[in-house]
């Protein structure tokens, strides 16, 4: 394989630092060792030596890597003067092998949307970095979850990173095509029981509270409330972060629970596990 058939990132700095995990393509296995191109540093050589190909015993190194396969290694030498580093296999762990090819799709993904709507501009690839991809690495932590957000919150997302205007219709037309951002959902159930003749009313405040503390909330999420047989009603929560479900839903929660205290009625909720 060949530098020029290697998809490359544009690097921001010449070369990695020691420690760094970094994403490389096999280009030639000796008995020795094997050479990469690194992938985010330009196609830069690095040399993964025998003895950091694996932790257990093998007898050839091609039982591990073979030509043109994608591999995550760590950095532990750096050669300035040349330019080039030492890499380790075996030092790997699995969990970090797997965020690391994670994050290195998703900003792979990124750069070539990104690079499509430069061209479309009439820019270059240079452009598309500096202008875009890193003011996006740096405001939301990797450039896929800056698209992500401008799908979600729309342009005002790009622009809080600093990405310039006219940039922006384009790119939320090309976000919007391409990136599929994954909701997520949880849910509960209130118990609610009263012996008053008002009952139904008093039940039905409850969970209005419950719903006007969702949309109060400034939170990102959309909310539904229904019976699935009194005493019981559902609350089903989705939106595209956790955090803030978990922060919605507790505001519910409260806001339910004070008013059914006031109100005299019965309360009880249960998270569901799905």
């Amino acid at each position: 394989m060949s530098e020029q058939q290697v998809k490359l990132l544009k690097p921001r700095k010449p070369l990695p630092d020691v420690g760094e995990l970094v994403v490389g393509t096999v280009v030639e296995v000796h008995d020795y060792g094997a050479y990469l191109l690194l992938d985010e540093y330009g196609g830069i050589r690095a040399f993964l030596p025998w003895s950091e190909v694996a932790s257990r015993a093998v007898r050839s190194i091609e039982q591990v890597l073979r030509p043109n396969q994608k591999v995550v290694v760590k950095v532990i030498r750096v050669y300035k003067k040349r330019g080039e580093v030492d890499v380790s296999l075996k030092r790997v762990m699995e969990g970090e092998r797997r965020r690391k090819i994670m994050y290195f799709k998703r900003y792979l993904k990124a750069a070539s949307i990104i690079e499509y709507v430069a061209n479309k501009l009439g820019k270059s690839v240079d452009d598309a970095y500096k202008e875009v991809i890193w003011k996006l690495e740096d405001k939301y932590g990797d450039p896929m979850r800056g698209l992500e957000e401008a799908v979600i919150r729309g342009p005002e997302a790009l622009k809080e990173a600093g990405v310039p205007e006219e940039w922006i219709e384009p790119l939320m037309e090309a976000a919007k095509t391409h990136v599929k951002v994954k909701t997520v959902k949880i849910s509960g159930v209130f118990t609610l029981q009263v012996l008053h003749s008002d009952g139904i009313d008093r039940i039905r405040r409850v969970l209005e509270e419950a719903r006007k503390a969702i949309e109060s909330s400034g939170l990102n999420v959309k909310g539904r409330i229904y019976t699935i047989g009194s005493p019981r009603y559902r609350i089903d929560l989705q939106g595209y972060d956790y955090k803030e479900l978990e922060k919605a839903l507790k505001a519910a929660v409260a806001a339910a629970e004070r008013t059914a205290e006031d109100l005299n009625v019965s309360f009880k909720f249960d998270r569901i596990e799905e």
